[in-house]
């Protein structure tokens, strides 16, 4: 059967839209989703390409998939099974129902200990798996960089592989049998052999093999990492007729998956890692198979130009210690003993070809290695140029022994091309990962795409190369496996796919009967977006649909970091709802600049729904590696849309706050009154659109400004500092304010403040009030820029305010103002400020153990690592928490929030404070953090200015 005999649901496919979610719904399946907003957030992936689909379904059991797959067959609609979401192929989307495995089918069945398996179904996410296999001593072999959020399902999918892939294998060399519908209809459980006499699907493909037998053993199989087209060499006689192995790879285009057998094996009693330097990546790929006769685990490659790029978004302080060289090989050996590993890295490093080595033992400053490649995939997302960078050409794989010299001819390459890209990958599989910068913004820039890939892949099969050594072909090479098969292998794809799927039903375009690869391009199709824009975008060209277009849909935003003091994405842990995802969130705000699908703009109703529930807490700015900013660009979106118009009620009441502030001051226990008197405060409430079973929190009925100008200054200060008084200090906590006072004056500065009326405009930000924000930072940064071109620090208190100066504020008004750039680098935060003072030495913390709660602006946009320094240069024992308190300034505080801010809490700190014991220190700069403390807790947070000052006197 030739490809051509295929019937294409497409040219079947008469039923409308609400034909199919009619019968999707009538087959007793429970999300049936044609939403405008979900069918945008699934109209991409982690690939270049987007395709629309019509519906989504998320499927609760296993009778709802098979259900799906036969609605699917009877009305020739196209099916695509979509798991995390992550595939960089374009293998994950689909023009008819997406069917997403990871919301509900996403459990460990069973382990068993002694024959060493686990059945999963196809939504469980890898690192779930390892968590429960290692209480056994076990785990899954292959570990992409993706772990904590790629699912089982997925990596069958695409037979996925992973930096250990070395030393455990490919995804297919861990699975024993796979539970599976077909596109026949029928369902199948697939294994080593079979019964050819009850399966028609097994017995076609049992004649396809016996007449192709020659072509499979000669083209196929050939090195570890060809994963490109179908794994047919798993059916030939001599491997037993594996109809499981065959399926891992064929990305949903043969068989739905319904749940696995996979293989699990004994996890390291010990493991070291070696890091090698080289002059560059070439000289190190060179190396490579010297190394491989010491049998690593793992052999990972890194290049300078990543490395770089870490120093740009996180600053130099994140690169942790390295090996002299611009390239390096990490090489992680596993045995029985740390002896046994000590003995062996000397003669590895002997046959390494570099002197440049380092063993490193300290597990944490190898997982700071590890960090750096497993974010490859997003810190490249930027070319060396800064241009946006894709994935178009991303892994393919060539035997190990001839990675130097492919690498060489590939750089040539890119230079003819004029592209450039930051490389990477699994050295020791000879495996390449790279995103390149093809002009896909430009006129002509998809036809100069296309020319490169086609010479890309005649230089990859001229090396005896894979077009893919990992992440399946999909949407982005299926097209160029003509240039590495013969005809007659080409043809045998298209008979196995014939065999189990007729109809073409599952995943259409992908392996057999490829769409071109420059077709469904997602970035050509979304125009630019520069005129009236209300941030500066400064890092994006000015372009909003460039800012937005930075997610890649690796995913890290469905991963939950928080164990790791990650924040992303605070919503999406508490509903685990794409919509309230940074990459849903996204994909939304793309499919509005395209306006094909979403098509109101601004005020676009699937805009406002996904981005209601982002607390703008920027830890998508951080923790993201590709640097999406969603709190920017929600109050890019508030400000146009409510440019000229009546605003929701607490843009004027929350948005306004320090206005209010500083008239309750004049009389605040009124004030107070207002706010604590039931049937008052419940009718402010109201008015302010608060949620009722908000507590507000009430002033001080003497600001900070009004005891620092009534205090007697201390008589040693010598050096000038600038302490900014914000809204909530002043107002709310001025202990805040008076313990820092003290610290700083112990510490041998003269405090001054900037005089009243001065404002972050902070509040005025978050609610997309930016027209009022300018005029209020144009005015603030005319009275700090003379102290700051002074040279006087600038010393916040307040985190989100503290980061307005060094965030928002060039954003706003530009980076080519000096005034604006003298005052955003003069601001710093206490810690920062104290642990740059070598002639003061901080009180001891010996006794102090503290939970601490950074501020997600804080994490974000300052970086707490000199806090976790000063504290612990202290002696304080300080558990440092991710993700957010919830609050998140007015976010938890307005009607139709406070169920998601109390869910967020209890994603890690309220278990934390729950579990602390009575005498703990509980951390909290942020003011938001101290409320949700004591209205959730009924514990006082505590600001480092006051656990600092509290022990001053006992020095």
């Amino acid at each position: 059967m030739s490809a051509g005999t295929l019937t294409p649901p497409a040219a079947r496919d008469s039923a409308s839209s609400q034909d199919v979610v009619a019968a999707l719904r009538a087959a007793g399946i429970s999300e049936v989703d044609d939403s405008t907003l979900r069918r945008a957030e699934y109209s991409s992936d982690a690939s270049l390409y987007r395709v629309v689909p019509r519906v989504v379904v998320l499927p609760r059991a296993v009778d709802e998939v098979l259900a799906a797959v036969d609605v699917c067959r009877r009305l020739g609609v196209p099916l695509t099974p979509r798991g995390a979401g992550t595939s960089i192929a374009g293998n994950a989307v689909g023009a008819g129902v997406v069917l997403d495995f990871s919301r509900y089918l996403g459990h460990v069945v069973a382990i068993d200990p002694e024959q060493r398996t686990a059945t999963v179904e196809p939504g469980v996410v890898l690192a779930q798996l390892q968590r429960e296999a290692g209480r056994h001593g076990l785990r899954f072999g292959p570990d992409p960089s993706t772990h904590n959020r790629c699912t089982l399902g997925g990596m069958i999918g695409n037979n996925a592989c992973g930096s250990r892939a070395l030393g455990y294998g490919r995804t297919a060399d861990n699975v024993v049998e796979l539970d599976v519908v077909a596109g026949t209809g029928e369902r199948l459980r697939a294994g080593r052999g079979g019964d050819l006499a009850a399966s028609s699907v097994l017995a076609s493909v049992d004649r396809m093999v016996r007449a192709n037998l020659a072509s499979i053993r000669t083209e196929l199989g050939r090195f570890g990492r060809q994963t490109s087209g179908y794994s047919l060499e798993h059916l030939l006689p001599e491997h037993g007729f594996d109809v499981a192995k065959a399926l891992v790879g064929t990305e949903g285009t043969c068989a739905v998956l319904l749940g696995a057998t996979v293989r699990l094996v004994r996890a390291p009693v010990a493991t070291v890692l070696v890091a090698l330097g080289y002059p560059d990546m070439t000289v190190a790929a060179d190396a490579v198979p010297a190394l491989l006769k010491h049998h690593p685990i793992a052999v990972e490659g890194l290049d300078a130009r990543i490395v770089d790029a870490v120093v740009s978004r996180r600053g130099a302080s994140a690169v942790p210690e390295l090996p002299d060289g611009r390239g390096w090989l990490f090489v992680e050996l596993a045995g029985d003993s740390e002896a046994e590993l000590a003995a062996a890295t000397g003669p590895l490093i002997a046959d390494a070809g570099t002197s440049a080595s380092m063993v490193v033992t300290d597990p944490k400053h190898a997982a700071a290695l590890w960090r750096i490649r497993e974010d490859g995939a997003g810190l490249s997302a930027r070319s060396p140029r800064g241009r946006p960078a894709h994935a178009g050409w991303e892994d393919a794989a060539v035997p190990p022994e001839r990675l130097g010299a492919y690498l060489r001819a590939f750089e040539a390459l890119t230079r003819q091309h004029d592209v450039t890209g930051m490389p990477y990958g699994h050295f020791g599989d000879g495996c390449l990962h790279v995103r390149l910068d093809f002009p896909l913004d430009e006129p002509g820039g998809a036809q100069r795409f296309r020319a490169f890939l086609l010479d890309a892949a005649d230089l990859v099969a001229s090396h005896g190369g894979s077009m893919s050594g990992e992440h399946g072909d999909g949407r982005a090479r299926g097209e160029l496996l003509e240039r590495m098969y013969s005809p007659a292998v080409l043809d045998a794809f298209a008979e196995f796919k014939g065999a189990f799927d007729p109809q073409d039903v599952l995943n259409p375009g992908v392996i057999v009967r490829p769409r071109p690869v420059d077709a469904d391009l997602r970035v050509p199709a979304a125009p630019p977006l520069r005129e009236r824009l209300a941030f500066a975008y400064p890092h994006d060209g000015g372009d909003l649909s460039t800012a937005v277009h930075r997610c890649t849909g690796v995913g890290k935003c469905l991963a939950n970091t928080t164990g790791s003091g990650g924040v992303m994405c605070p919503s999406y842990q508490a509903t685990r709802n794409e919509k309230d995802s940074t990459r849903g969130r996204a994909r939304v705000l793309q499919e509005m600049v395209n306006g094909t699908l979403v098509r109101a703009g601004w005020r676009s109703p699937e805009v406002h729904e996904a981005l209601d529930l982002c607390l703008s807490c920027k830890g998508c700015a951080s923790d993201c590696p590709t640097g999406i900013d969603m709190a920017t660009y929600k109050a890019e979106v508030l400000h146009q849309a409510y440019r000229g118009r009546l605003r929701p009620r607490t843009h004027y009441s929350l948005g306004a706050l320090p206005r209010w502030a500083r008239l309750a001051s004049r009389m605040p226990r009124l004030a107070n009154r207002m706010l604590t008197v039931r049937p008052l405060a419940a009718i402010g409430k109201w008015l302010a659109g608060v949620d009722a079973r908000r507590p507000l929190p009430t002033f001080a009925t003497r600001t900070f400004r009004q005891w620092f100008a009534d205090r007697r200054p201390a008589a040693t200060g010598v050096d000038p500092v600038l302490l900014w008084v914000d809204t909530f200090t002043n107002h709310f906590t001025p202990e805040v304010g008076i313990a820092a006072v003290r610290v700083l004056e112990a510490a041998g500065y003269e405090v001054r403040i900037p005089d009243a009326g001065l404002c972050c405009g902070l509040t005025w930000i978050s609610t997309g009030q930016t027209d009022a924000a300018k005029r209020i930072l144009r005015r603030t940064v005319a009275a700090l820029a003379p102290h700051a071109e002074a040279g006087v620090p600038i010393v916040g208190l307040e985190p989100s305010c503290t980061a307005v100066f060094r965030g928002d504020l060039p954003e706003l008004l530009g980076t080519g103002d000096s005034a604006v750039s003298a005052v955003a680098a003069a601001t710093r935060t206490l810690a920062e400020l104290l642990t740059d003072r070598p002639q003061w030495t901080p009180p001891r913390l010996d006794e102090v153990h503290a939970i601490a709660q950074p501020h997600c602006h804080h994490h974000a946009v300052l970086g707490w690592h000199a806090d976790q320094s000063l504290l612990s240069d202290a002696g304080a024992s300080v558990d440092v928490l991710g993700g957010c308190c919830g609050l998140a300034g007015n976010f938890g505080m307005e009607r139709g929030h406070y169920e998601v801010s109390t869910a967020v809490a209890e994603v890690a700190l309220l278990p934390a404070v729950r579990a602390a014991e009575p005498d703990t220190v509980v951390l909290a700069d942020g003011f938001s953090c101290r409320i949700q403390l004591d209205q959730l807790a009924g514990r006082r947070g505590r600001h480092l200015a006051e656990v600092l000052a509290e022990r001053l006197d006992s020095r």
